[in-house]
This record gives C-alpha cells, sequence and structure tokens, in this order.
C-alpha cells in the first residue's frame, strides 16, 4: 500500500495535456481559456449616458444657465445629429450622447417649464454621467488571456464584446462501469441476496456537478469476460473510465485482471486509507482509470478525493475541493497506519463528525457538507483541533 500523498502525487503526474475547443458561450462556465481574446472594438462604441436625465454642452451651459430642450434620446435610437448652442436634448440610460454634448445633469435635479431647462445641481462637473468611448476597453486592448476561467461575469463580457464562442479546455468523456451480480435498478423488485445500485446514480450526480456532460452507464456481472468486454468499449468512448467494485482480493474481484488484459498500466493499488484501502489507479496512453470500491460511500469518498482533482484540474486548471482549516468538535479516536476520510457537517465555525461511517452507509453522506481528513499518524483528535476538510460541491 501506497500513502494517500504518494497516490495525489501519481495521479497529478499522469494527468494528459488538453487539446483546446471551440465552446458556445453557455457551454463555458467554469471552463479555462485556452486562448487570448482580443478586444474586436471599443466598449462603449460611443459616448453613453450614465442615467435618466438631460445631455448638453458644459462650457455653453456657463454661458446660457437655461437650455432649450430640442428632442429626446433613448437607448437604441440609432439617430446622430450635432446638438445646436444652447440647447439640450431629454436623454435616457443607455443613449448615445448626441454631438456637441458632453455632460449630462440627473432628471432629479433639474427644472423645465415651457421646453426650458434650468439645472439645479451646483455640484455638476464637466463630463459628469457620460461613459467615454473605449472607457471599458478599447479595440485592440486584451480581453482575457489564456488560462482565465469563464465566470458567469466573464462570460457576460465576452458577450458584450459580440462573441458567441470561445477556445477553451476540453470536457473529458466519462464512462462508469457498475460491476456485481447483487445489484437491482431502483424501480425493480428487490430480489434476497440483491440491493439497489446506488453508484451510477450518486456518480452521475457528482460528475454533472463538476461540469461533465458526455458520460456513459455501463454494467457488467462478475464475469471476467464480460468485464474486459465492457472495458474495451469503454476505453474507445472516454478519458476517464471509472469502475466500481471488483477492486479487492476475492474470487469474483476481476478488475485488476480485466484492466491488465486491455493493456492499461497500474499505477497503484491499495492505498493506506479508511474507506477505499482498495482503490486501484492506471493509464492506458491518455486515458485515466479508476477501480472505486463497491460500496456506495467508499465510492464517493473516494470519487471526490481523486477523481474530482482532476477533472477540476483538466476543465479549469484548479486544484479540486476547496479545503480549509477548522476547529474540530467533540474529540475522535482513530488508530494509527491509515489516513481517515470522515463525513462531516461544517457550520461556519466547527466541523462535526457524523455518524454512520461506515464505508456501506450513505445516510449521514445524504446530511454531509465535506470530509475531514486526520492523517494516517493520528490516533486522537482532541476537542478544538485544528484539522483539513474539503467541502463538498452542491
Amino acid at each position: 500500500m501506497i500513502s494517500v500523498s504518494e497516490a495525489r502525487k501519481i495521479i497529478r503526474e499522469n494527468i494528459p495535456n488538453i487539446l483546446p475547443v471551440q465552446a458556445k458561450l453557455e457551454d463555458c462556465a467554469g471552463r479555462m481559456l485556452a486562448k487570448d481574446i482580443i478586444a474586436p472594438f471599443d466598449i462603449p462604441a460611443y459616448p453613453q449616458s450614465s442615467m435618466d436625465g438631460y445631455a448638453f454642452s458644459f462650457a455653453e451651459w456657463k454661458e446660457q444657465p437655461v437650455l432649450k430642450v430640442i428632442g429626446e434620446m433613448a437607448a437604441g435610437d440609432p439617430t446622430q445629429f450635432t446638438l445646436a448652442p444652447a440647447s439640450a436634448v431629454r436623454i435616457f440610460t443607455g443613449a448615445a450622447v448626441p454631438n456637441g454634448a458632453d455632460t449630462v445633469v440627473m432628471q432629479e435635479k433639474v427644472r423645465v417649464n415651457n421646453g426650458m431647462l434650468e439645472i439645479l445641481d451646483d455640484q455638476l462637473i464637466a463630463g459628469a454621467n457620460v461613459r467615454k468611448t473605449g472607457a471599458e476597453i478599447k479595440a485592440g486592448e486584451m480581453a482575457l488571456s489564456a488560462d482565465a476561467i469563464l465566470t458567469p461575469a466573464a462570460i457576460g463580457f465576452l458577450a458584450g464584446l459580440g462573441l458567441t464562442e470561445a477556445t477553451v479546455a476540453s470536457l473529458p468523456n466519462v464512462t462508469v462501469i457498475i460491476t456485481g451480480n447483487e445489484l437491482q435498478q431502483p424501480g425493480e423488485n428487490l430480489g434476497y441476496g440483491q440491493v439497489y445500485d446506488a453508484n451510477s446514480y450518486s456518480l452521475t450526480a457528482a460528475l454533472k456537478a463538476c461540469g461533465v456532460k458526455a458520460i456513459q452507464i455501463r454494467r457488467a456481472p462478475d464475469k471476467l469476460e464480460l468485464l474486459i468486454e465492457q472495458l474495451q468499449i469503454a476505453l474507445t468512448e472516454s478519458n476517464i473510465v471509472l469502475l466500481t467494485g471488483g477492486v479487492s482480493v476475492g474470487d469474483y474481484d476481476f478488475v485488476i485482471e480485466a484492466a491488465r488484459h486491455c493493456g492499461v498500466i497500474t499505477r497503484f493499488h491499495k492505498l493506506k486509507q479508511k474507506p477505499g484501502k482498495p482503490l486501484f489507479f492506471g493509464t492506458k496512453d491518455q486515458q485515466l482509470i479508476f477501480g472505486l470500491p463497491g460500496n456506495p460511500s467508499s465510492v464517493l469518498t473516494c470519487f471526490y478525493m481523486y477523481v474530482v482533482p482532476v477533472i477540476v484540474k483538466w476543465v479549469s486548471g484548479k486544484q479540486g475541493l476547496s479545503e480549509q482549516k477548522v476547529a474540530i468538535a467533540g474529540t475522535y479516536h482513530k488508530s494509527a497506519g491509515l489516513t481517515h476520510f470522515l463525513k462531516g457537517f461544517f457550520d461556519g465555525e466547527y466541523v462535526s463528525v457524523l455518524g454512520a461511517q461506515e464505508s456501506y452507509r450513505m445516510r449521514s453522506f445524504a446530511t454531509a457538507n465535506c470530509l475531514i481528513e486526520l492523517a494516517e499518524d493520528i490516533t486522537v483528535v482532541e476537542e478544538g483541533t485544528i484539522v483539513p476538510i474539503h467541502l463538498l460541491p452542491i
């Protein structure tokens, strides 16, 4: 068995180089930009009013305090004209400021009688309330550089530049192979000796939460030749393959042998951790293969600790789950020799160890919002001790 830190290092070293792809902006949220974006034009492309009010020439107003209102400009109005001397125009937020005007006064600080405008704002300065051409960005300037994460605001910014696509890191295709003779699908009658398959549901939801869209679910009974067949198919369709169950040393555990038959190079098998000790990781060319334990809690724990960092790095260049160091509520005892990942709940100040920590139990995982990591050499954690936690995505 190897340590958790060694396993993480091996996985990081085997993440392939990600090829960039063109994607629609609406599909880019959270993804990493793979190519610089240069502004194609000025934003705003014209002087623009930042509020509802009246546009006028500040210098002329200083000479002629009462101005004649000669019309109005609404947002989207394509009319272009030059403002006559000693005049003003009614203007609305986002509308183009006409030639000859350089200032806008808000409508609350004026008085208009018989079409004549009197400005009541003694604090007004030249250029007030006008967004200058290129104030946001000028044509030819860097809008966003490669490696930027496309947040909702970034996507809105690019849409404002008139773009409909961006060059981003590609999303991985993932195949999940569920193994086991005992598994029955939810909604079907449960026979004696059978359990319902929870792993395909939890992994699909977790993958979608990571932004993965191409997910294939395959199933294989506990027969070597049938598992080999499903794994061979998975290796033709996906960048990442996740297998659940069949990674231990029982008579019906065939994942390691099937992986070897399919040309997968074993990078490690078995970790000094609980739950999920029999975790397997292998590679074939640029593909990553994870053999996850079969118990639902172990599956999800190993997925969060080892698969999520790969996907997050792949998609956004980041490091995986958000981590914090916080005080633990209560005292916890564990044996030495294994790193423990405990289902926990963080209330913003303290983290509590939840009950039902056994690897087959999902009830406490359903209410957990973090995993508490306790190093292999620790045996007692006293109340108030600062411990690392990994915050789970929603």
